[in-house]
C-alpha cells in the first residue's frame, strides 16, 4: 500500500469486534466489543478526533511507545562502551517512552490491511540511526488483528539493521472494561482531571537504568 503521508482512520471488524486505529503512533482509537446484555461498549480511552492525537497525546493513549518504553534515568545509557544521550521529556530529568517524538507520534506505513475471516492490518516504521538519540537503523513492525470472536491480537517486531540498539516497545492502551459511559460521572464531577491519575501513577514507577 501507499505510504500516507497524513493521520488516517482505519477498521478492522468481524461482526462481534470492532477496532479503529489510525497510523498516527499506530493507536488504538475505539474497540467495541458486545457486553453481558448484548449490547457494545467502547472499551478503551480514547479521543474523539484526530486532531486531538495530532495535539500531543500527552498521557500516550491506545498508541504504541518507543524505541524505549519507560524512563531512562537522567536521559543516559552506554552500550558498547559508548555513551549516548537522549531528550529529557519528562520530570526528575528522565527521557519518557522514545523522547521528544517517539514512536506515539510518527506516522507509520500501512503495509497491508486485510479484510475476510481474519481481519488484520500491518503498520511498519523505519527509525533512522540518531533519531532522539538512539544508535542504528530500526525497521518496527506492528499488526493488529481478530483472529476469533472474542480476541484482538498484536504481533510487534523491531530489526535492527546498522548498529545494536535498545528497544522495549509497548501497546499504551488504557482499558476500561465497562465502557465509556460508565465514566461520565467521573469526569464531570471529579476536581482531578480524569487523564491525570494514571500519569500520576506512572510518575512512581521504578527508574529505567
Amino acid at each position: 500500500m501507499a505510504e500516507s503521508r497524513k493521520p488516517e482512520l482505519f477498521e478492522l471488524s468481524n461482526g462481534t469486534i470492532t477496532v479503529k486505529l489510525t497510523n498516527l503512533g499506530a493507536t488504538i482509537t475505539s474497540l467495541l466489543v458486545p457486553n453481558a446484555k448484548g449490547d457494545l461498549a467502547d472499551v478503551v480511552l480514547g479521543f474523539d478526533s484526530l486532531d486531538t492525537y495530532l495535539d500531543g497525546n500527552s498521557a500516550y493513549i491506545g498508541c504504541i511507545v518507543g524505541r524505549v518504553a519507560n524512563r531512562i534515568k537522567e536521559g543516559k545509557f552506554k552500550l558498547n562502551g559508548v555513551e549516548y544521550s537522549l531528550p529529557i521529556n519528562n520530570p526528575i530529568s528522565n527521557s519518557l517512552h522514545g523522547g521528544n517524538k517517539g514512536f506515539n507520534k510518527v506516522l507509520w506505513q500501512v503495509t497491508e490491511h486485510k479484510t475476510g475471516q481474519i481481519p488484520s492490518i500491518t503498520f511498519k516504521y523505519h527509525s533512522k540511526d540518531g533519531e532522539e538519540g538512539y544508535p542504528g537503523d530500526v525497521t518496527i513492525t506492528a499488526t493488529y488483528s481478530l483472529p476469533s470472536s472474542t480476541s484482538l491480537k498484536l504481533d510487534m517486531e523491531a530489526v535492527p539493521h546498522s548498529k545494536p540498539t535498545p528497544i522495549s516497545l509497548a501497546q499504551h492502551t488504557y482499558w476500561n472494561l465497562a465502557g465509556h459511559n460508565s465514566v461520565m460521572f467521573s469526569i464531570t464531577h471529579s476536581n482531578m482531571g480524569f487523564l491525570k491519575l494514571p500519569l500520576l501513577m506512572r510518575l512512581q514507577s521504578p527508574l529505567v537504568k
